[in-house]
């Protein structure tokens, strides 16, 4: 491949995460969270359930993509199509994203409906989307791509999100009605953004071969639940790949938990939207050096020990959490959560794609995604029930660190060499 061709494919395969990020970033993690507990209170449930109900909502979508994901990533291998399955799934989350438009003042079950719709498409796209990664990078660029995609995640959602919150805050520059015109017109947004910057994936990167074959007239579900048994039946041959699945399942069990709940807890303890959304901001834009950062750290200690790094901060982080009492607190927090979170979460994505064999991309990236949404499952549903019982979320926080010592201490005992040398033998011997 001329490696102006690889640029271009490499890129445009970046650019998908620049679309998607905006999701990330003004629905999951910013402006939706406080929106949401604020349906919630009018329609008078009550200031205690707010929190919780926004932390079982997100585990209920969480588990509807953590059920559909190994199937379909089975499916797709046998298939072929991944970006059709990426379309797919993209266009399920922007018109769920879309009608966000509709929710009124009190209306969160409607509320809860449509975030699971746009979870679901954003989370079961990024099952296809990553497995593409292996298939398009060059073994020594691996590290590099993926912390280059997370980067521009940032670059995207973050530019997206400093729109949103002038909206918000000066909606009268934009000639916007009202605040609640404004949060509207932001969700819409980020369906147009998506959508927009979705384009280059499907021009230019190309659909991955088919390395096994499809046998005449058989039912596609049928194969793809086959595969998955077989896949099942076969885990023992991958005991490093899975060591790490069982690892990342842990320690971002606490990653995504303070990405979901940051504001929701933020909005607890009595910070103002525009101090949250500002130090969000922050997170955003630290992100994006310190994303090419863990690139460079990958190559002079190695993919593992740099994500143990990000790990023993998020330690600390969490620690800081309960403690967090002011604007200013939030803020350094913020900044904190910047320098590790898009860097431990590329470096795992490309040290498990490493460990992949080609030939099941999909299957096993779908095992990844739901490694990933159980984890996401237990940390929402771990703070909702630490919150209720103890009437605060305090100790909500502190019962993160569970998560990333555990999940660190079995990384430890991952050999990556040998994950990778058998993916290459089992991608030799169906070639």
């Amino acid at each position: 491949m001329k490696d102006k061709t690889y640029r271009k494919i490499i890129n445009a395969w970046c650019m998908y995460d620049w679309a998607n990020s905006a999701f990330a970033t003004t629905i999951m993690a910013a402006l939706f969270p406080p929106f949401y507990r604020s349906m919630v209170t009018t329609a008078g449930v009550g200031e205690a359930n707010a929190t919780a109900y926004w932390a079982y909502t997100t585990s209920i979508a969480l588990l509807l993509v953590a059920l559909l994901a190994p199937v379909l990533g089975a499916i797709s291998d046998y298939t072929g199509n991944k970006k059709r399955y990426i379309a797919f799934f993209a266009a399920l989350g922007i018109v769920g994203t879309g009608l966000f438009v509709f929710l009124g003042d009190d209306t969160y079950i409607l509320g809860s409906i449509l975030f699971i719709v746009g979870n679901v498409g954003f989370a079961g796209a990024n099952v296809f989307y990553e497995s593409l990664l292996p298939h398009i990078a060059k073994q020594d660029d691996i590290d590099q791509i993926s912390t280059r995609g997370y980067a521009l995640g940032y670059v995207g959602g973050g530019i997206l999100l400093v729109i949103n919150v002038l909206w918000y805050m000066k909606p009268e520059w934009f000639f916007i009605p009202d605040v609640g015109f404004a949060l509207r017109a932001s969700f819409f947004s980020v369906a147009v953004w998506w959508a927009l910057f979705s384009i280059p994936l499907f021009r230019r990167v190309p659909e991955p071969p088919v390395v096994r074959t499809r046998q005449e007239g058989m039912n596609i579900l049928r194969a793809g639940f086959g595969r998955l048994a077989h896949t099942f039946r076969q885990s023992r041959r991958y005991k490093q790949l899975m060591l790490f699945l069982v690892a990342f399942w842990l320690y971002n069990d606490g990653i995504g938990t303070i990405i979901k709940m940051a504001t929701a807890y933020g909005d607890e303890i009595g910070i103002g939207l525009t101090d949250m959304t500002i130090a969000l901001i922050i997170t955003q834009f630290v992100g994006i050096p310190f994303s090419f950062g863990f690139g460079r750290l990958a190559r002079r200690l190695g993919t593992k020990r740099s994500i143990l790094s990000g790990l023993g901060l998020y330690v600390l982080i969490a620690i800081a959490g309960y403690f967090m009492q002011t604007a200013t607190h939030f803020y350094i927090l913020a900044f904190a959560v910047g320098m590790v979170q898009g860097g431990t979460q590329a470096l795992s994505r490309s040290l498990y794609g490493a460990m992949v064999p080609k030939s099941q991309s999909a299957e096993f990236f779908g095992f990844f995604s739901t490694s990933s949404k159980f984890a996401g499952i237990a940390g929402p549903l771990l703070f909702g029930v630490v919150s209720q019982l103890a009437g605060e979320s305090r100790l909500s926080i502190v019962s993160l660190i569970v998560f990333f010592v555990v999940g660190g201490l079995l990384l430890t005992r991952v050999d990556v060499e040998e994950g990778i040398r058998v993916a290459r033998a089992e991608d030799a011997l169906v070639s």
